[in-house]
């Protein structure tokens, strides 16, 4: 019987990450993806997309692959920088 659908064998999955889950860096850190996997928040560092969630309080450099608009207004708006890393 054959199966239904289809499913690439080249399936990129993204790590996200919510603003509110960066208060854990200090206070003009500059937060990139191996950050981020040191600190246990990803498991790769394949592709990493900041989301909005939550609030932030710090002034942050995050470097990652892809911002969502929420969450680089977030960024920005405590002072931080939204940098677009490219591998």
């Amino acid at each position: 019987m054959p199966k239904r659908g289809f499913a690439s064998p080249n399936k990129s999955v993204a790590a996200l990450v919510n603003v509110e889950s960066l208060v854990r860096f200090a206070d003009g850190a500059v937060v990139d993806p191996a950050a981020m996997l040191e600190a246990g928040m990803i498991k790769s560092t394949d592709f990493v997309k900041v989301l909005g969630g939550g609030e932030l309080g710090r002034k942050l450099t995050v470097k990652a692959h892809a911002f969502s608009a929420s969450g680089k207004a977030k960024i920005e708006a405590a002072g931080g920088v939204c940098e677009i890393k490219a591998d």
